[in-house]
């Protein structure tokens, strides 16, 4: 049975570039990594970890598996255009996008959001999470979407909304439910 390592990456802003200071849990089977920063998104970090793990240790474990990031920032959504691109692209890449729909005055949004980040972090990158702040964008998109509760998280697949979460009680409650909504979809 693989052993997990877990990766975590600290990031300092450096004017166009980002240095990026990777820890390894085993430092016995060094790891070579290569990113890419994408704009116009903060310091978005792709990691490839470039070892085979096929190396025995003392206690029989055959390999290792690396468990991804912590967490994944939720990608903003700014305009209607934007959100139907979002659609479009994961309907053509067949995957599932979660969308989190919430406001600035909105006291449990803004608590919930670093939780559905750590959520991210699980799917990533077979599941995209964004958020639509309801108050930058046209109402007509928040009409379009049926969002009349803050926060909800809906589940996006094959250009249609195929479930949806309304968070108004407990953020672990509201994170359990994401969960399940995303595990029940093919």
């Amino acid at each position: 049975m693989p052993q997990s390592i877990r990766i975590s990456a600290s990031l300092q802003s450096l004017h166009d570039r980002t240095l990026v200071n990777f820890h390894l849990g085993c430092p016995q089977n060094p790891v070579e990594v290569s990113f890419v920063q994408q704009k116009p998104c903060k310091s978005l970090l792709r990691a490839r970890v470039r070892n085979d793990f096929r190396t025995s240790v003392a206690n029989g474990v055959d390999g290792y598996a690396l468990e991804g990031p912590a967490s994944v920032e939720l990608v903003s959504i700014a305009s209607e255009g934007q959100f139907d691109r979002i659609i479009a692209e994961a309907q053509q890449l067949e995957e599932a996008v979660v969308v989190v729909w919430m406001a600035t005055w909105c006291r449990k949004c803004i608590y919930l959001k670093p939780k559905l980040e750590k959520l991210a972090a699980e799917y990533y990158p077979r599941v995209r999470f964004h958020y639509v702040d309801v108050n930058t964008v046209p109402h007509r998109l928040v009409n379009r979407a049926g969002v009349i509760k803050m926060p909800t998280i809906q589940l996006w697949r094959d250009g249609k909304k195929q479930s949806e979460v309304i968070g108004g009680h407990k953020a672990w409650l509201v994170v359990n439910d994401v969960r399940e909504m995303i595990e029940r979809e093919p």
